[in-house]
């Protein structure tokens, strides 16, 4: 697992320090169980994608990241959650529960469930561990829906937009962690998001078409009270809306308006 993720470094600081991470992985891990095992080289990713991609908490970028990070877990929680609850819903209404079966879409549904949790996690109280296992969660997800094919519907949208959310987890300078508000606001986004749609999965609101730009618009208002909110971090409030918005395309692309 570690061979080719040390590929992801610069090729001449590869050469330089491979060995020395490697020996360090082998040492951080040693004795470590699965989940662990994850977590260091979700951790040795995120820095070579860092040192790919010239980011830290010193450059523009890097701030524009760690402002966006909540944003996109929220937003990775509210569109896997809706997954998870279409399932749950579909199946509590049916006369037998579906059991599991060993496919893509059992996979696509546990990976949902790993990044909502993570997300959650990330929001609420472990940042660094729930923002790794949600990266993880989004990478094992878009490698499942492109094995799906055309039998998921969405091949190429959901995955791509899946991975732009894991690649600006991951990228986010882990020095710069979100504040208690950033998160609370990220987690109301999530909630009002999430509850709505899910609520109309039971049948309990009074509509009969899903909208799929209902996340959109829910970010949207965020970014503007935010921008509105913080008037001299205006451009950067709504760039980070932006970098966040990937996964609630990717709902609307396959739900329809």
């Amino acid at each position: 697992m570690i061979g080719p993720v040390l590929r992801l470094y610069p090729r001449r600081y590869r050469l330089e320090a491979g060995e020395e991470i490697l020996a360090v992985y082998r040492e951080s891990v040693a004795g470590a169980g699965a989940v662990e095992r994850v977590r260091e080289v979700a951790d040795i990713a995120g820095h070579a994608l860092r040192m790919r991609l010239g980011v830290s908490s010193a450059t523009g970028a890097g701030r524009l990241l760690a402002e966006a990070a909540p944003q996109v877990a929220g937003v990775a929680a509210a569109y896997c959650g809706l997954h998870v609850s279409r399932w749950y819903v579909a199946g509590s209404l049916s006369p037998a529960f579906p059991p599991f079966e060993a496919d893509t879409w059992t996979v696509r549904l546990f990976a949902s469930a790993l990044v909502a949790v993570g997300a959650v996690t990330a929001l609420t109280s472990k940042w660094r561990a729930g923002a790794c296992a949600t990266a993880v969660g989004l990478v094992v997800l878009a490698v499942a829906t492109v094995v799906s094919g055309p039998d998921f519907g969405d091949p190429v949208v959901t995955p791509v937009m899946a991975l732009l959310a894991a690649l600006a987890l991951a990228s986010a300078p882990p020095d710069l962690p979100p504040d208690a508000r950033a998160r609370a606001t990220a987690g109301v986004v999530t909630a009002v998001v999430w509850l709505p749609v899910t609520l109309l999965y039971a049948g309990v609101l009074p509509v009969s078409t899903d909208y799929g730009l209902w996340p959109l618009l829910v970010l949207a208002a965020s970014g503007v009270a935010r921008a509105l909110r913080h008037r001299s971090l205006r451009l950067t409030a709504t760039a980070a809306t932006a970098v966040a918005c990937p996964l609630f395309l990717a709902y609307a692309h396959t739900i329809g308006p």
